[in-house]
């Protein structure tokens, strides 16, 4: 262990002295980190906002359907329309998007306008997640494009792992319309932050542009998205409505959410050490540990023992998915990594906004106890397609060997 890790350390080391713009890179992962956190956030201020504006948990969990819809539709058209043009002037108006969304959603009084913003930062944050990968891919040299994507992307995880419980401890502090306007602030530091230390990259010419059939057809793409569907629908039916879920079984639901968000970080932390050597045994770790979760609170969700320790399970296994979905669309689609990295944001949204449709209707018409059975099936169902997809999509062994 203690080889390996100084060996890890001289790694960063000449990684570092050899250039990885660190700056510019933390800029692009302050803005996957935002994009999440602001689409997360409201899951942890239901009940305040739900009061606040005079309207259903139900009604306030469509805040996170809602923006997940925006991303969901605007991704692929968006990646697609602005493919040719200049990177930086792209990033800075996804962001300048979030400033007005988050204000807005402050400080609004009607329902309708609140989901109206949310839906126009959805729409920026689709955009920001299309373009993110490829954008850090695009400013080092060819054989650190794998270090800055894990660089770029370490905002997601993070967001994940600590949006919710960021955005309910915040909540507690200044008010769940404070949040959103702490969110503006930081939105308008990054464009700052950005201006002064990420680079500008060239857009792609038209002879290097795939088309969406072509990364469609792409041998790996299907299965991967298939993976990301069926997972993250059963992970956004327990997590979007892990407030109420919480309460059912006597569980502190912000002790709920740390032990996640801590464990989350340890996956992170695993998934970063271990994704090249191990993908496709990591991401049947992750699934197949999740599935047990799910029956796990199927049968003894009431108590709140059962939820804690399967939280921290829950989490592990989810800290590291976006890092192994988007590495495994990457290695997959080649070229096609702006279009693929689209799709699995598409993907992803589409996962979010089912999750809160199906978790808001499970919970209207049967209560808490009937989510953990839906997220077991989805679970399964994500880990047989998985196991499948040997070939292409999730390859044993280590990707950095495989030549491709």
């Amino acid at each position: 262990m203690q080889h390996s890790h100084s060996h890890s350390l001289s790694n960063q080391a000449s990684a570092t002295s050899s250039g990885l713009p660190i700056a510019a890179l933390a800029g692009l992962a302050a803005a996957g980190f935002l994009c999440i956190v602001t689409e997360t956030l409201p899951a942890g201020l239901l009940p305040s906002i739900a009061a606040g504006l005079q309207i259903s948990e139900a009604m306030a969990g469509q805040l996170v359907a809602v923006y997940a819809l925006g991303s969901l539709l605007a991704a692929i058209p968006l990646t697609s329309l602005t493919q040719g043009m200049r990177r930086r002037p792209v990033l800075l108006t996804t962001i300048i998007c979030f400033v007005i969304g988050n204000t807005l959603t402050a400080t609004a009084e009607s329902i309708a306008v609140v989901l109206t913003a949310r839906f126009i930062a959805g729409c920026a944050a689709g955009l920001a997640w299309g373009i993110l990968a490829g954008y850090a891919r695009s400013i080092v040299r060819p054989e650190q494009t794998g270090a800055a994507m894990a660089v770029a992307m370490v905002g997601v995880p993070l967001a994940l792992s600590l949006g919710v419980p960021l955005g309910t401890f915040l909540g507690s502090l200044v008010g769940w319309r404070g949040s959103f306007l702490i969110l503006s602030a930081l939105a308008a530091l990054l464009i700052g932050w950005i201006m002064v230390k990420v680079p500008d990259a060239p857009g792609r010419s038209g002879d290097n542009r795939l088309s969406l059939a072509a990364v469609i057809r792409t041998k790996g793409i299907v299965p991967i998205l298939l993976v990301i569907l069926a997972w993250m629908t059963a992970h956004n039916i327990l997590y979007t409505y892990i407030a109420p879920f919480s309460t059912a079984s006597q569980s502190r639901v912000d002790l709920v959410l740390l032990a996640f968000g801590v464990s989350s970080l340890v996956g992170i932390w695993v998934v970063g050490r271990l994704v090249d050597q191990m993908l496709r045994s990591m991401v049947l770790a992750a699934i197949g540990s999740f599935a047990l979760t799910a029956v796990l609170l199927s049968v003894a969700g009431e108590q709140s023992i059962a939820v804690y320790v399967g939280a921290v399970v829950w989490g592990l296994g989810f800290g590291g998915a976006g890092a192994m979905m988007q590495t495994a669309s990457a290695d997959a689609a080649g070229d096609g990594v702006d279009l693929a990295q689209a799709m699995v944001t598409t993907a992803w949204n589409l996962a979010i906004a089912a999750g809160g449709a199906v978790g808001g209707a499970l919970l209207t018409q049967s209560g808490p106890s009937m989510l953990p059975p839906a997220v077991a099936i989805l679970a399964v169902l994500a880990f047989v397609i998985a196991l499948a997809a040997r070939r292409y999509a999730f390859p044993p062994g280590n990707r950095t060997h495989q030549d491709r």
